[in-house]
């Protein structure tokens, strides 16, 4: 092979995989991205990451980095498992990887705690705090409650029936619903109404007498009190809930 072939491969393969290490301080000018995902999901309620707070610190523009080792960072005073990011141990990837932080959260839980706002801190090992994040009412938790009389097992075709996001000071939008047939393949969506935090929805005349899966979701975007020793500090928060539903003859 010829000796420039043989040089290029070898600068190629250095520039794709070589990490440069940085502190927290060196992530001054990066951007943080905070999700909040809480699925109460019917059929396998306990995959991993239904109930998951993350927060994603984007990767330089000139190159892959990896947030040096010692840093921790917590989320209302509780640990979160830290990613520091770059190119992985592991052979065969080549993709760099950013640096993140997340935190799983029981359900049952938060919603028997008082809402609070987030707190999320990153700290280097001496103790010294380099990033924070806080989100207004993030950590409570999110579901939709039925609104009428009844428990809402039942639905039948042709009422109307409004479900309403709680906490119901928040307006999530838009909220989405399908109604899945028991052995069904695909999902139908149904056409909804929103006022404020409250969706609302008429079942088709053309629905099928069977057992269903109502599914209801939305996303919020979260309100920032405060985002020091970063460049900018966005997110979300996703909800989705689903009720066993039947449609009589």
């Amino acid at each position: 092979m010829p000796l420039l072939t043989v040089l290029g491969l070898l600068a190629g393969c250095g520039g794709r995989t070589e990490t440069r290490p940085v502190s927290l301080d060196d992530l001054a000018s990066r951007a943080l991205t905070y999700a909040l995902v809480d699925v109460d999901a019917l059929e396998n309620p306990n995959t991993a990451g239904s109930h998951r707070f993350t927060v994603t610190i984007a990767q330089a523009q000139d190159g892959c980095t990896r947030l040096v080792d010692g840093a921790t960072a917590t989320f209302n005073g509780q640990p979160m498992k830290l990613e520091p990011g770059g190119f992985p141990d592991t052979g065969g990837r080549d993709a760099c990887e950013e640096t993140r932080a997340w935190i799983d959260f029981d359900p049952e839980v938060w919603n028997a705690e008082p809402t609070e706002d987030a707190r999320v801190f990153l700290e280097a090992e001496d103790g010294s705090r380099a990033v924070s994040l806080i989100v207004k009412g993030l950590k409570t938790k999110r579901r939709f409650a039925f609104q009428g009389t009844g428990s809402g097992s039942t639905l039948r075709r042709g009422q109307k029936y409004t479900y309403r996001w709680l906490p119901a000071e928040e307006t999530p939008g838009p909220i989405s619903a399908t109604l899945l047939r028991e052995e069904g393949r695909a999902p139908a969506t149904l056409e909804t109404t929103q006022e404020g935090s409250d969706v609302s929805f008429t079942l088709p005349e053309a629905t099928p007498a069977a057992n269903h899966l109502l599914t209801l979701k939305a996303s919020l975007e979260g309100e920032v009190l405060e985002c020091e020793g970063i460049a900018s500090c966005e997110g979300s928060i996703f909800h989705s809930s689903d009720f066993e539903v039947a449609v009589p003859q």
